[in-house]
């Protein structure tokens, strides 16, 4: 099915299912302890070995020579691959670094070399045993230090510009010129990366914690130099991913490596949390500097946004100006962004690459603009607010209610009682403060495809390689095909995240809910058809509900319809060129009340409050709970997160959860998330958008905000940690 021009009236638009609050589907799996994850499949893997990886102890050199000796020796050991003995292993097109370093090391804790043993202790001892001798060079790891030899990217549009920037800048009523930085991010999932690795023959079969089945493949294909269709990945359940498991990482590798080098037997390999905040990927820090100059009367006539951000040789940057090209009107704008070479860890997608990060600056500069226009930050933001792409005037958004979103969380949260002169509320000890700050995200769709059938029973089953990373893909893919299919969600079995089946968008960039409910609905609409052909219904007129068919007078039931044999379809949605016609993007508002103590300076969120504008709501209950942990990581990034980089030996320091700290229930208060109605027949036959990122977007900012507004003290280095707020307050 292509989808090349705006959704009319369709089945979706029933209701009956789709946009209820129903409750996981595969919520008793998980909170019994049934749900399998890649670690867990001794159902598959009875005899499994157990693989543990060592990590480069360098950050940038060459490997002189491995001594395993003490280590073959050790009680259990079954093999040790290394560079050496592992045979071609090359860096899949879509990565940044090898999964396996040899003789050049790319980065520190880079995998040098994978023991299997008949346990997981005895794997990790004798790893330990492993000499490894190393030829260290000198590495860059301080973006600060290497921002002035960044370069512009290859790849997609670093630099735009529309108007005269410079000049209106120049000639501006009131100015904001700020620089922000934001410091590097792990992912801290609670999965870890992790698969159970077989072969039979020539052919690998992965259970493996992955969001992109279909990506995995080929990147297993391209590093293995195995064909594709020997190539069986399966990922079921996904304990979250965040971005980081996007593509395959070491794991995945060296599992299947340790696999064939004990003849096939299936291998166990789980990273520990250290390994997953230097091994795989992170959220790269920025610098940041925006400029934003406006008439006496807010409107903005010139704004503009640089980002500096690190990378290993051939990555990519952190586009922190996305946001900004699209967010708010003003006829001279300029975006520009630089990438610096760096030796650490490969930097990547962490949810919401871009806006994330870019809005901690651009929302915080214009709570800056507002104080000096002595306007509301609500206000400041709805003057500004434009119908069309500001770099294209000539595309129209599909859909845009920021003004909406605004409007009603400012009302929802009591933002008309905030004293707009910092430090004038207390509670005891605390200075209390309000802040506020817009949310954008992308709304990005991606080609989906599944298969649909129904059996004797009239059940109807869906099979998609869509994957479930919490999300609660599972869920929203059922209601989709019990509406389309008119029955109950407790008729529908839903299979995810196998290769075998038609691949799917994938969980990623907040494609994944709107985008694989557009392929389930295709593949429904083509069996819809085949069933009205069998039955010699009218497919214009037929009606599928209460588990039946219906045309006219007419009734059948689905599994009459189906047959002894069943019946059963296949189709994918294929998206055409709207985004080129109209500009497709969510938007929400956040609201935050926070206290800052004021003899220690530490920093409590009161209330949090938000109103976000997504499209259709596929499921209000599960996308609440996509934007309240949203709306709890940006607390995290807000307040605390903070990937330590020692900058003499290249690598992140404080590498577990007793050191990389993140919210826990003690930081959150209740959360107040209300969507706004909206449908955007452009988007895609479901008329939804992403939602799980959006939460994210934004917040960090108004933590920030609220922070000035409680005690007076402006950071711009975020996290706010209270060494910053401590020695500023009066």
């Amino acid at each position: 099915m292509k989808f090349d021009t705006p959704a009319t009236a369709n089945p979706t638009d029933r209701m009956k299912v789709l946009g209820q609050p129903i409750d996981r589907v595969d919520g008793k799996l998980k909170t019994t302890g049934t749900a399998h994850y890649a670690y867990e499949r001794s159902d598959v893997a009875p005899d499994a070995a157990y693989g543990y990886i060592l990590g480069s102890a360098i950050a940038k050199g060459r490997i002189e020579s491995i001594d395993d000796a003490d280590a073959k020796a050790a009680p259990g050991v079954l093999a040790i691959v290394t560079y050496k003995n592992a045979g071609t292993v090359a860096k899949a097109k879509a990565h940044t670094a090898r999964m396996l370093a040899g003789p050049d090391v790319q980065h520190y804790d880079q995998a040098v070399a994978v023991v299997v043993a008949e346990t997981f202790e005895q794997a990790r001892a004798a790893a330990k045993l492993l000499r490894v001798t190393y030829a260290r060079t000198a590495g860059s790891f301080d973006l600060e230090a290497v921002k002035a030899s960044a370069t512009k990217p290859k790849d997609g549009t670093p630099d735009t510009a529309v108007g005269n920037f410079a000049g209106a800048f120049a000639k501006a009523a009131v100015k904001v010129d700020e620089r922000y930085t934001t410091p590097d991010q792990s992912h801290q999932m609670m999965e870890p990366h992790s698969t159970t690795a077989a072969w039979k023959g020539d052919k690998l079969t992965l259970w493996t914690s992955n969001q992109m089945i279909n990506w995995a493949v080929r990147d297993m294909s391209e590093t293995l130099g195995v064909a594709k269709e020997n190539i069986h990945i399966m990922s079921p359940y996904v304990g979250g991913g965040f971005g980081s498991k996007l593509w395959i990482r070491s794991d995945a590798v060296m599992a299947a490596l340790g696999s064939r080098a004990i003849g096939g037997r299936p291998v166990k390999l789980a990273l520990a949390r250290p390994q997953v905040m230097n091994n795989t990927t992170h959220r790269p820090a920025t610098i940041q500097r925006l400029r934003i100059g406006a008439q006496k009367d807010g409107k903005i006539t010139a704004i503009a946004h640089e980002s500096w951000s690190g990378d290993l040789p051939g990555g990519g940057p952190e586009t922190a100006p996305n946001a900004t090209r699209l967010l708010y009107a003003g006829a001279n704008r300029m975006t520009a962004t630089r990438l610096a070479v760096l030796d650490l860890p490969e930097g990547n997608a962490m949810r919401a690459p871009g806006e994330a990060v870019g809005l901690l600056a651009l929302e915080a500069a214009m709570d800056e603009l507002a104080e000096k226009l002595k306007m509301d930050p609500v206000q400041l933001r709805i003057i500004n607010d434009t119908q069309v792409d500001p770099e294209k005037p000539s595309r129209q958004f599909s859909q845009r209610d920021l003004v909406g979103c605004l409007k009603t969380g400012a009302e929802r949260f009591g933002w008309n009682k905030r004293n707009p002169v910092p430090g004038q509320i207390r509670d005891g000890r605390w200075l209390v403060g309000m802040g506020m700050a817009s949310a954008f995200r992308d709304n990005v769709t991606m080609k989906s495809g599944a298969r649909v059938g129904i059996d004797k029973k009239g059940v109807v089953t869906v099979a998609t390689d869509m994957t479930d990373i919490g999300t609660g893909s599972y869920t929203i893919i059922a209601q989709t095909a019990a509406e389309l299919m008119g029955v109950p969600v407790d008729k529908v079995i839903v299979l995810l995240g196998d290769s075998s089946f038609p691949a799917s968008s994938g969980s990623g960039g907040q494609w994944g809910g709107n985008s694989s409910t557009a392929g389930v609905y295709a593949a429904c609409m083509a069996l819809r058809d085949s069933v009205a052909r069998k039955l010699g219904f009218n497919s214009t007129d037929v009606v599928f509900e209460d588990g039946k068919v219906k045309s006219g007078n007419r009734s059948v039931s689905l599994s009459e319809a189906a047959g002894d044999a069943g019946l059963s379809a296949e189709d994918s949605i294929e998206f055409g060129d709207l985004t080129k016609t109209y500009a497709q993007a969510t938007f929400g508002a956040h609201f935050v009340e926070v206290g800052v103590d004021s003899a220690t300076g530490e920093i409590r969120v009161r209330r949090m409050s938000g109103a976000f504008a997504a499209g259709r709501i596929l499921n209000p209950k599960s996308a609440r709970s996509q934007v309240i942990g949203a709306m709890t990581m940006g607390v995290g990034a807000a307040l605390m997160e903070d990937a330590v980089v020692d900058k003499r030996f290249g690598y992140f320091v404080n590498h577990d959860l007793a050191e990389y700290h993140v919210p826990a229930h003690a930081d959150i208060p209740m959360q107040d998330v209300f969507f706004m109605d909206e449908l955007d027949e452009k988007s895609s036959p479901m008329k939804a958008k992403g939602i799980g990122e959006l939460g994210l977007c934004g917040v960090g900012a108004a933590i920030a905000n609220a922070v000035y507004n409680a005690c007076g003290v402006r950071i711009r280095e975020y996290p706010l940690t209270l060494d910053k707020v401590i020695g500023k307050m009066a």
